[in-house]
């Protein structure tokens, strides 16, 4: 068994790396295309790449992108659990526009990986590694744990299964799903049109407008760097969907939502509530992605971080996600 360390993507292998990914079911933000698209348009200032594969014989068994980052915090999340970290670099596995970390891996290999991100870390001078949005309990979780390495809360995400969109409204308590139903024939009175789109169909430029925007107004600005979000937008290709949902002609909501074998991930959104009519514009895009995911065959809705009376008003539990640091 080997580790080998790339700084680039482009130099490992495509159909290498995306068989581990797809073998250990890790989520899109693993995919060869999703890593590359960062790499070429990060979303946040990322001062160095690091990505590892690991190896018996010929075949690679374990991938692991990471990013050394000094301000790692676009959200504020990762200094309220570690203050001690702040304005200093660190190496981290995966970067915050991602918030389900996963090893990729077909073996027991977290201590060869982790041992070669402590060595890589320090080469570049970082005093932090380790990783982000690791949900409580799973495998990385408790590999962790007994590597020996204590986890702080950062946050939670909201998830839900799927089956048929009759059966997702039966799960709501009946205030909620007469709120559902009730905004779906609202937006309708109001001449709201909704359509899913492939990327390159999408107006991406309006839509990147709309999600600055929305960014901005819960303070987390530079979260979706203008020319760059379109740009890795772009890049992803067939692993992204947009819908977006027009009122006369108008955008009023969209949202980018990533996909892999068995999630769909309402990955961001932008928002505009200056509508005409009762209705909620997030509300419509929210259950346009609930029967686009059960269109596209996705059992599971992955639906991000933050937001938490809405989803759980419409049947998303939490998934704890730790942030496990070591300092070098």
């Amino acid at each position: 068994m080997r580790v080998e360390f790339s700084n680039t993507i482009r130099e490992i292998d495509s159909a290498d790396w995306d068989a581990v990914v797809r073998d250990a079911g890790a989520p899109v933000f693993y995919r060869h295309a999703y890593v590359s698209a960062y790499e070429q348009s990060p979303l946040t200032t990322v001062d160095a790449f690091a990505y590892f594969v690991v190896r018996e014989g010929d075949k690679p068994i374990a991938v692991l992108p990471a990013y050394l980052q000094t301000a790692a915090n676009p959200l504020r999340r990762l200094h309220e659990a570690y203050p001690e970290a702040v304005g200093q670099p660190a190496l981290l596995s995966h970067t915050w526009h991602c918030y389900d970390a996963h090893v990729p891996a077909a073996a027991e290999v977290l201590p060869r990986l982790l041992d070669a991100m402590i060595r890589t870390a320090s080469i570049f001078g970082a005093r932090w590694c380790g990783f982000m949005n690791v949900q409580r309990g799973n495998e990385l979780s408790r590999a962790l744990r007994r590597a020996g390495l204590p986890a702080r809360h950062l946050t939670d995400r909201w998830a839900t299964g799927l089956t048929t969109y009759e059966h997702y409204l039966a799960s709501l308590s009946l205030r909620a799903r007469a709120n559902v139903r009730r905004n779906d024939r609202r937006s309708t009175e109001a001449g709201v049109t909704i359509e899913a789109l492939p990327v390159d169909h999408a107006a991406l430029d309006e839509i990147t407008l709309l999600c600055v925007k929305t960014a901005s107004r819960f303070e987390n600005n530079g979260y979706y760097p203008g020319e760059a979000f379109a740009r890795f937008v772009t890049a992803l290709g067939d692993l992204a969907h947009v819908i977006e949902v027009r009122q006369h002609g108008k955008l009023v909501a969209a949202g980018v939502c990533l996909t892999d074998a068995t999630r769909f991930h309402t990955w961001t959104c932008g928002v505009d509530y200056a509508v005409d009519g009762n209705y909620s514009p997030y509300g419509v895009l929210f259950a346009e992605s609930v029967r686009l995911a059960i269109r596209l065959g996705k059992s599971t809705l992955e639906g991000g971080r933050g937001n938490e009376a809405f989803k759980r008003r419409h049947g998303l539990s939490p998934r704890h996600l730790d942030a496990v640091l070591h300092r070098i």
